[in-house]
């Protein structure tokens, strides 16, 4: 009867630590909850850079801009487009020298966002 007891215990330790190894090694995707999506570039997906919404009014300075930005033909973090009325949706920018938003400097290197300015659909 012990040799029988040893002998189970043996074979579920070594199922056990097989079905462990298993799942540790297993590459199809396990559900764990539901997570939260990271964008891939700089901008959230709902069009925030650092909290500052991409919309609206936009002054172009020299120095101590809130975004440092440069604009790409390709693969931008955020599509562009002026705008002569009140912006209202992410990526419609007005550009003004009072009252802005928010300020952007142009950079050729190190920028914040890469942006590409559109005529049609902008956003993230």
């Amino acid at each position: 009867m012990k040799k029988l007891f040893c002998l189970v215990s043996l074979a579920a330790a070594v199922l056990i630590s097989a079905s462990v190894s298993a799942s540790e090694n297993c590459m199809a995707p396990s559900y764990t909850g539901r997570q939260k999506l990271i964008p891939y570039g700089a901008v959230s997906a709902d069009g925030y850079f650092k909290g500052i919404r991409l919309a609206g009014k936009v002054k172009v300075v020299s120095s101590f801009p809130d975004i440092k930005v440069q604009v790409v033909h390709s693969f931008p973090d955020l599509k562009v487009k002026v705008v002569d009325n009140f912006p209202d949706k992410i990526g419609e920018w007005k550009f003004v020298d009072n009252f802005p938003d928010f300020t952007i400097q142009f950079v050729n290197s190190f920028p914040d966002i890469k942006i590409q300015f559109v005529d049609y659909f902008p956003g993230v």
